[in-house]
C-alpha cells in the first residue's frame, strides 16, 4: 500500500497547545459542536496513513477515521496529489456548468453501481445526499409518506432528524411525514426472537406500519445496510430482501443509505450486495472522497427523469470533490481494498470475539468488514454507556481512537482506513485488551456497579 513517505509533516511537542486550541473553540464555536473526551477533547494537527498526531506531539492509530471517511487514510499522496493539481486548473464552478470530473465520476458510479442506478446528484454531505434521494422519490411516485427504521440516523437537516429514529439527534426536529419500523435489533429483538428462531418480524412488521400509520401509499423506504450512528445494528442476512419485497408491493422506492457502508467498508464495494437486493435509489458521503466535502444521490433513469427541477447544487460536484473521490476510487480499486477489508475485518472481528468471551461486558459484537461494534452491557444486558465512555478514554490514553454510538452511547465502534494493516489491527486489539483488564482490576464486581446513564454519544 502507497504511504505518504513522511511527507506529512509531524509537529513536535509543544506543551500547553492543546489549551489553548481548546479554550478558543469554545468560546468561537457554537456550543452544539460537541467532542469527544470530556473537558480534555483532543486537538488534532496532522495525520498520515492510519496515523494522527495532535497539538502536544502524541500520535494516535486512528480506528475510527472521522466517523468512516478516510477510507484509504490520511494524506493519501495519490488522492492529496489530484486535489492539488485541481487546485492550480479550477477549484469551482458550481452545477451551471459542466466540469469533466463530475461527469467522470458519475459515469464510474453508473459502472460501480448494482442494477441500473446510473443518474448522480452531486452535493456536499450525507444529509443533502439524503434530503435529494427523498425529493426524487416523492416526484417519482406522487407518494405521502417516507418510512425509515428505529435506532436509524440520516442528517442534521429539518428531514434529515425526522428521518432520524433516535430521539437525542431529533431535539429541534418538526412534524414531516415519517414513520418508523422496528429496525432488525436482533441483539435487542422487539419482538423477543433469538437468532435460531427469528421469522423476520421486524420486517413484516413494515406492512402494518404502512395499513396503519401512512395513507398507504408511501413514496420510499430509506434504510441503512448497518445502522452507523445507532451502534453497528447488522440486519439478518434475509431482511432486505423480506423488507424491500413488502414496501414494494405497496408502490414505493427503496433508498439506500450507504453514506457509512459504501465503498469496501463491509467487504463488498456497497453494503447492501452483502443482501442481494438492488435498490432504486442509493446515497453516499463520506468516504467516497477521503475526507473532502461529498454527497451523490444515485438514481435510476426513471426515477431521475421525474426529478424535473429546475434545481441546481453551488458546491456540489466541486472540481477538487470530484478528483478527490477519482483518486479514492483509484486507490481502492488499484490496492484491492474491497477484499482486504473482508480479510482484514476478519482478523478483526475474530480478536474481538475472542476478547468477548473473556469480558461478559462485551455483550454483542457485530458488523461487517472494517465495520464492527461492541455493545457494552451489565448483567441482564442493561446499557452500560459509563462503560463504553471508560473504553473510550482508555483506549486515547494508549494510543488508539475508536468511536461511540447507539442510542444510549454504549456501542464502541470501529472503523480504521481499509489500508490498515495485519500488524495495525493487532496493535489495536492488544490496546482494547488492556483497556478492558484494567477496567476489570478497578471493577472485579461490575454486576453491583450501578448503571449510570449518560447523555448519548455524538
Amino acid at each position: 500500500m502507497e504511504e505518504d513517505g513522511g511527507r506529512t509533516p509531524s509537529p513536535g511537542p509543544s506543551p500547553g497547545a492543546s489549551a489553548d486550541w481548546i479554550e478558543r473553540q469554545r468560546r468561537y464555536v457554537a456550543p452544539a459542536v460537541r467532542t469527544y473526551y470530556g473537558d480534555e477533547p483532543l486537538v488534532l494537527v496532522s495525520g498520515s496513513g492510519r496515523t494522527v498526531v495532535d497539538a502536544e506531539g502524541r500520535r494516535y492509530l486512528d480506528f475510527f477515521g472521522g466517523i468512516l471517511t478516510v477510507s484509504v487514510g490520511h494524506a493519501h499522496p495519490r488522492v492529496a496529489d489530484a486535489v492539488a493539481d485541481q487546485a492550480r486548473r479550477l477549484m469551482h464552478t458550481s452545477t451551471l456548468y459542466i466540469n469533466p470530473p463530475m461527469v467522470e465520476l458519475a459515469e464510474r458510479l453508473a459502472r460501480l453501481a448494482p442494477g441500473d442506478l446510473s443518474r448522480s446528484f452531486f452535493t456536499t454531505s450525507g444529509t443533502e445526499a439524503n434530503e435529494t434521494a427523498v425529493a426524487m422519490a416523492l416526484a417519482a411516485t406522487g407518494g405521502a409518506e417516507i418510512i425509515a427504521l428505529r435506532h436509524s440516523y440520516s442528517g442534521r437537516s429539518q428531514l434529515g432528524m425526522a428521518l432520524t429514529g433516535q430521539a437525542p439527534w431529533r431535539r429541534t426536529a418538526v412534524p414531516l411525514p415519517v414513520r418508523h419500523a422496528h429496525n432488525a435489533y436482533c441483539y435487542r429483538c422487539p419482538f423477543g426472537r433469538t437468532p435460531d428462531r427469528c421469522g423476520l418480524e421486524c420486517a413484516r412488521d413494515l406492512a402494518e406500519v404502512v395499513e396503519t400509520a401512512t395513507t398507504g401509499r408511501p413514496a420510499a423506504f430509506l434504510a441503512e445496510p448497518i445502522q452507523g450512528v445507532g451502534g453497528f445494528i447488522t440486519p439478518p442476512p434475509a431482511y432486505f430482501q423480506e423488507a424491500v419485497a413488502i414496501v414494494r408491493r405497496y408502490g414505493a422506492l427503496f433508498i439506500c443509505d450507504e453514506v457509512q457502508t459504501g465503498f469496501g467498508r463491509t467487504g463488498r464495494w456497497f453494503g447492501i450486495e452483502h443482501y442481494g437486493v438492488v435498490p432504486d435509489l442509493m446515497t453516499f458521503a463520506k468516504g467516497l472522497a477521503n475526507g473532502l466535502p461529498i454527497g451523490v444521490t444515485l438514481a435510476t433513469p426513471e426515477v431521475a427523469a421525474r426529478y424535473d427541477g429546475p434545481t441546481i447544487s453551488t458546491f456540489g460536484g466541486n472540481p477538487l470533490a470530484m478528483r478527490a473521490a477519482l483518486a479514492t476510487l483509484d486507490v481502492i480499486a488499484g490496492e484491492n481494498l474491497v477484499e482486504r477489508a473482508a480479510v482484514l475485518g476478519r482478523r478483526l472481528r475474530e480478536g474481538l470475539e475472542a476478547l468477548q468471551e473473556r469480558y461478559p461486558i462485551m455483550g454483542d459484537v457485530r458488523g461487517m468488514g472494517l465495520m464492527q461494534g461492541i455493545e457494552f452491557v451489565r448483567h441482564d444486558k442493561r446499557p452500560a454507556p459509563d462503560l463504553a465512555q471508560e473504553f473510550l478514554a482508555g483506549t486515547r490514553a494508549r494510543g488508539l481512537l475508536v468511536g461511540l454510538g447507539g442510542l444510549w452511547g454504549n456501542v464502541i465502534r470501529i472503523a480504521p482506513p481499509l489500508t490498515v494493516t495485519e500488524d495495525e489491527i493487532d496493535e489495536g486489539l492488544a490496546a482494547m485488551a488492556d483497556v478492558l483488564a484494567e477496567t476489570y482490576r478497578r471493577q472485579p464486581d461490575l454486576a453491583s456497579v450501578p448503571l449510570t446513564r449518560l447523555k448519548p454519544a455524538w
